[in-house]
């Protein structure tokens, strides 16, 4: 393939990798990486808890499975190399009564199948010797899964890109792409340029640019928010490493969990509920096109109308603390409302169906001049540059 001059739009982690890999892998000449905050990893990167996910969950074959493996592989190379840190601290995956224990058996055949390494199930009195406030009948023992700072992974990366020649185009949005035939027009505020190929990371801005430049209107993004406590410093001792839940299919979110974060913060939570905004943190923010996009998609009211106990169980933890800790407690019960304080919040940007449903895979669309990564969700910064592989790979031959 001649090598080309490229464009990547998003400045997250996985747009890192990707403007990365396309110089790494000699696929282009020149490339250009716009980001339209000042800073990388502003949103979704910068917001994300650190989990280096092993692949306990994914459907075999899917890419999610085959892309997190490889990324975990990359991601622990990079640490090495970069000194980065990196700390598999281990998870469970915590049945609290029998009737959980056969998700619990279908996960771990998921794990082996995806060759999660050291993956076993383990009963009561091993949990509390890895885990001695937790409690539950079993849990699904992942001794690889680790925990890192994805901001710093993407510093690293972008070093990395611009030691290549690649060139960060900071505080610069990207308004409009335009397939020419010979060339795609990108136009920011700045002008118009020209590349023979776009690469369209834009996180939760991804659709519409999609959509500007001629891609299908679905699947949408649809905004949810997740807010997180912390514990105190003098209750940190309740949690050694990562505490999740059996997830229930009966509901479209993991639920509340307990992480472990790369600076000994441990996280309590997130939630999930619709967001006011793609970008508002803030928990009063509203943004009103952003929330007549998502009135105005058939798929989100399907997808409300078919969660209404899930959007039940998650709204009660928006409006009360007491209900949100009570959440976390089912796993820890020595875990009180007075030893957690407020953590911040990040956005998810989850891709939806016009039939309500969630997509659940990575799906990556567009043709050999503009790719548009659609949808990225967990495990998407673990598998940051096992995609960039996969997209530049898709695109060099």
């Amino acid at each position: 393939m001649t090598m080309v001059r490229a464009a990547v739009v998003g400045g997250g982690i996985i747009g890192v990798a990707v403007a990365r890999e396309l110089l790494h892998s000699g696929t282009a000449s020149e490339v250009v990486l716009y980001e339209k905050e000042t800073a990388l990893a502003h949103h979704q990167t910068g917001h994300n808890s650190g989990v280096v996910h092993a692949g306990l969950y994914y459907e075999p074959g899917s890419l999610k499975a085959q892309l997190c493996r490889r990324g975990v592989s990359l991601l622990r190379e990079l640490a090495t190399q970069r000194s980065l840190p990196f700390d598999e601290c281990g998870k469970v995956v915590v049945a609290r009564d029998g009737s959980e224990l056969s998700r619990l058996d279908a996960i771990l055949e998921r794990s082996l199948a995806n060759g999660v390494p050291g993956v076993r199930l383990i009963d009561s009195r091993e949990l509390a010797r890895l885990e001695p406030h937790a409690r539950g009948i079993a849990a699904l023992f992942s001794p690889t899964t680790a925990i890192t700072d994805y901001s710093v992974v993407t510093r690293a990366l972008a070093e990395e890109f611009v030691e290549a020649g690649g060139e960060l185009r900071l505080g610069t949005e990207v308004i409009s792409l335009q397939d020419h035939g010979s060339a795609v027009e990108l136009g920011t505020s700045a002008g118009t340029e020209r590349y023979g190929l776009v690469v369209n990371c834009a996180g939760l801005q991804s659709d519409r640019v999609a959509r500007e430049s001629g891609d299908a209107k679905n699947p949408r993004v649809v905004p949810f928010f997740g807010a997180y406590f912390l514990l105190k410093a003098d209750r940190r001792h309740l949690v050694n490493g990562l505490i999740y839940p059996v997830p229930d299919p009966r509901y479209p979110f993991l639920g509340v969990h307990l992480t472990k974060r790369i600076d000994g913060a441990i996280m309590v939570g997130p939630n999930a509920f619709l967001a006011g905004g793609r970008e508002l943190y803030g928990p009063w923010q509203l943004s009103p096109k952003d929330l007549a996009e998502t009135a105005g998609f058939p798929g989100f009211w399907r997808f409300a109308a078919g969660n209404i106990p899930a959007a039940l169980r998650e709204g009660r933890t928006v409006v009360s603390k007491k209900v949100f800790i009570e959440a976390a407690r089912a796993y820890v019960p020595e875990l009180a409302v007075e030893d957690v304080i407020p953590g911040g919040r990040g956005i998810r940007a989850q891709a939806m169906n016009q039939d309500g449903s969630l997509v659940d895979d990575f799906v990556i669309t567009g043709s050999s001049k503009m790719v548009h990564v659609r949808n990225a969700p967990s495990p998407g910064a673990t598998s940051s540059m096992a995609i960039a592989e996969h997209i530049v790979h898709g695109i060099a031959h």
